[in-house]
């Protein structure tokens, strides 16, 4: 009887999915469909963040500056900057944070949204109300 118990609990955690963004992503240009980087998510003490750890096309090239950045990240490396912060859990999304565009150097507000079973990641960037912005779907890397 015990080993039902133990099979039904494995296989129930098994479809549950991860509901969780923390994790290495792809992320892709919106215009050419094409892999642009990967960015690492990690969390501490209930916030994320996330890194660019690699560039993987730029118009700068392999390793593109952040030119029009203001502040601290002006002219810095987009690999190993640090492009998301402070968005919490709210339900099965993580919201509350900010997310720069290094393209632009604008900062957003975000929203992360786990998809298909934590294999994909909504990763909305929006100015005051979400229903004014823009979406990607960044995918989980292997």
């Amino acid at each position: 009887m015990k080993w039902i118990i133990v099979f039904w609990l494995g296989l129930a955690s098994t479809f549950a999915g991860d509901d969780s963004p923390v994790g290495t992503w792809k992320t892709f240009d919106d215009k050419t469909g094409r892999p642009k980087s990967i960015v690492r998510i990690t969390e501490q003490g209930g916030e994320l963040s996330g890194k660019v750890l690699q560039v993987l096309e730029s118009a700068e090239g392999p390793h593109p500056l952040c030119r029009p950045c203001e502040g601290e990240r002006k002219d810095q490396p987009v690999e190993g900057m640090t492009i998301l912060w402070g968005a919490k859990k709210d339900g099965a999304s993580w919201g509350d944070g900010e997310i720069l565009d290094p393209e632009n150097g604008k900062i957003y507000r975000v929203t992360l949204t786990p998809l298909d079973g934590g294999r994909k990641l909504e990763v909305r960037g929006y100015i005051g109300v979400s229903v004014i912005g823009r979406s990607q779907t960044w995918q989980l890397e292997e």
